[in-house]
C-alpha cells in the first residue's frame, strides 16, 4: 500500500532543502580554506631548464619553436628596421633578485649580442623601436622610473626620470601611437590603496617608508583606516594607515588628497623627446601591457587585486581595457567596473568585504573589453594584422600565471599560456598552452614547454608571433624564487 505524503512532511523537506542551500556557501568556503594552495610556482625546480616545443599545444595549423634560450628575466621584445629581434632582460625580479638590465640583439642562430646595459637600474619592463632608436621603460624600484632612449650604438639617454615606480608595481610599456606620441604606464604602490605589512615583504617599504599611491586628480577620502603591525619598528606596536597616505598615517572623513602628474595606477603619454607629459587615464592597479589596434585605439591589460595586505580583496579577475582619454577606471574601489563596497563577491573567506576608500568617484567606471582568470597576470600583448597569420584585429595576450600563495590562495595553477581575444564577443580562447592533465608551467608539469609568458609581439611582417617567456619563478613560500638563465623566446608561425 502506498503512503500519502502529508503537508507536514512536505514542509519538513522544503525546510531541509533550504537549510542545505544556506549551508552550501559555508561548506564551499570551508573546503577552500582547508585545502592547501596549489599555485603555478608551488613546485621544486632543478636547473637546467628543459626546452621541448612538442610539450606545447598550439592551435591546429600553427607550430611553435624556441629561437633563443638561457636568458635572464627577459621582459620584452621589439624589431628594428631590418626585422631583427631585440630583447630586454629585466635586471630585477620579484623576490628581490638583482641582475643587470640589458638590451640584446637576437641573431638568427639564437645567440644574443649585447647592445646596452645599465647596472642595477631595473627592472626594464618593455621595449619598442621607433625612428631608428630603442625606447625602454625602466621600472624604478631603487631610484624611480625612467623612460630611456637607447641608440643603436648603445648610448642611453633618460627622457624622463623620477617616475613613481618604487612600490609593488612599476613603470611599464612603452608603445608609440600612430600619431607619434609615446605612451607608457605606471602601476600602483600598493595592492588596494593602503600601504601595509605586505609592502615590507615586497622589500620597498623599508627603502621608501614615506612612499604611497598618488591620485591623478584631487580625491576626497571616506576616512577608513587600517590597523597593522609596524615592520619599520620591529613589529613592536601597531599603527593605523589611511588610503593614499604614507604608512602609519591616519586619514579622516572628507580629507582631500591632491592629484599629481605623474601619478600611480595610470597611463601617460609624452613626445618622443620627453616633453609634454600628459595624463591619459588613471584608476588602474597595474596596467602592464599597452597596444594600439589598427584604428589607433589604445588597449591596456590590468593585473587586478590580490588577497593580501591591510585591505585584501578576493576573486577579482584580470581584464583588458579599451582606454579613452580622461577616464577613471575604478581602482581602488572597483574591479572590472564592479563596485567592491560590501560586495560579497569580493569578500575574503572569514573576513569582511571591502568598503569604498573614496567618498566620491570621478566617474562610473566602464566595463572591460575582456575578462581573464583570477590571478592569471595578463601582461604584454599585440594585435594580429596579417591575414597570413590569421585572426586579424584580435589581441594575443601573454598570461604570466599566478603567484600563489603570495598573491592569494589558488586550488590549481592559473595562466602560464598565450590566449587570443575576440573583441566582438569578449570571448578568450587558448592559443598556446602546455600539454598535460592540468594547466601549469613546464616546471610544475616536469616537462619542457612554457613557463611564464610575459609578452607577445608580432614581427614587422605580422606573420610570426614572438612570445617572451620570463623563465622559472617558484613560490615555495610567500616569497618569489626566480631562476636566472631560464628565459626563452618562442616563435609561433602558421604551417
Amino acid at each position: 500500500m502506498k503512503t500519502r505524503k502529508t503537508n507536514n512532511s512536505r514542509n519538513f523537506q522544503c525546510l531541509a532543502l533550504f537549510a542545505v542551500l544556506l549551508a552550501l556557501p559555508l561548506v564551499l568556503c570551508g573546503c577552500y580554506v582547508m585545502r592547501p594552495s596549489n599555485g603555478a610556482g608551488q613546485t621544486r625546480f632543478e636547473a637546467p631548464r628543459k626546452i621541448d616545443a612538442s610539450d606545447i599545444a598550439v592551435l591546429q595549423g600553427y607550430r611553435i619553436e624556441p629561437v633563443a634560450t638561457g636568458l635572464t628575466f627577459p621582459s620584452g621584445i621589439t624589431f628594428d628596421d631590418h626585422g631583427r629581434a631585440y630583447v630586454v632582460e629585466s635586471g630585477y625580479s620579484y623576490g628581490e633578485m638583482w641582475t643587470t638590465p640589458r638590451l640584446l640583439r637576437i641573431d638568427p642562430d639564437g645567440s644574443a649580442r649585447e647592445i646596452a646595459r645599465d647596472e642595477k637600474k631595473g627592472p626594464w619592463t618593455g621595449v619598442t623601436f621607433h625612428d631608428g632608436a630603442f625606447y625602454v621603460a625602466e621600472g624604478g624600484v631603487l631610484e624611480g622610473g625612467r623612460i630611456l632612449r637607447i641608440e643603436t650604438n648603445g648610448v642611453i639617454t633618460a627622457l624622463i626620470s623620477n617616475l613613481p615606480g618604487f612600490g609593488d608595481h612599476h613603470v611599464n610599456g612603452p608603445v608609440f601611437s600612430p600619431d607619434g606620441w609615446l605612451y607608457f604606464s605606471i602601476g600602483t604602490a600598493s595592492n588596494s590603496g593602503v600601504v601595509g605589512e605586505d609592502n615590507a615583504e615586497f622589500g620597498w617599504l623599508k627603502r621608501k617608508p614615506n612612499f604611497h599611491d598618488i591620485p591623478g586628480q584631487d580625491i576626497t577620502l571616506a576616512g577608513q583606516n587600517f590597523s597593522s603591525k609596524d615592520p619599520l619598528n620591529g613589529n613592536r606596536a601597531k599603527v593605523k594607515t589611511g588610503a593614499f597616505l604614507p604608512f602609519g598615517t591616519s586619514s579622516h572623513p572628507g580629507q582631500v588628497v591632491k592629484g599629481q602628474v605623474p601619478c600611480s595606477g595610470a597611463v601617460m603619454r609624452m613626445k618622443p623627446d620627453g616633453s609634454n607629459l600628459e595624463l591619459v587615464a588613471w584608476g588602474f592597479r597595474n596596467p602592464f601591457g599597452l597596444a594600439f589596434d589598427s584604428s589607433g585605439q589604445l588597449f591596456v591589460t590590468e593585473n587586478s587585486f590580490d588577497e593580501r595586505g591591510s585591505r585584501p580583496v578576493w576573486g577579482t579577475p584580470d581584464v583588458l581595457w579599451k582606454v579613452n582619454q580622461g577616464v577613471w577606471y575604478g581602482w581602488p574601489d572597483f574591479a572590472g567596473g564592479i563596485p567592491l563596497h560590501d560586495n560579497q563577491q569580493f569578500k575574503p573567506p572569514f573576513k569582511s568585504p571591502p568598503k569604498f576608500l573614496l567618498a566620491s568617484h570621478p566617474n562610473q567606471p566602464p566595463s572591460p573589453a575582456a575578462i581573464f582568470g583570477v590571478h592569471s597576470s595578463a601582461d604584454g600583448f599585440d594585435f594580429s594584422r596579417n591575414p597570413a597569420f590569421g585572426f586579424v584585429g584580435q589581441p594575443f595576450v601573454a598570461l604570466f600565471g599566478d603567484e600563489a600563495p603570495a598573491a592569494g590562495k589558488v586550488l590549481h595553477p592559473v595562466g602560464a599560456k598565450v590566449v587570443r581575444v575576440d573583441l566582438s564577443t569578449g570571448v578568450v580562447q587558448e592559443f598556446a598552452v602546455n600539454r598535460g592533465s592540468v594547466n601549469a608551467p613546464a616546471s610544475k608539469l616536469k616537462r619542457g614547454g612554457l613557463e611564464r609568458p610575459v609578452a607577445a609581439r608580432f614581427n614587422p611582417e605580422g606573420d610570426a608571433l614572438y612570445v617572451v617567456d620570463f623563465g622559472v619563478v617558484n613560490h615555495p613560500k610567500k616569497a618569489a624564487q626566480p631562476h636566472p638563465q631560464t628565459g626563452v623566446i618562442w616563435r609561433i608561425t602558421r604551417n
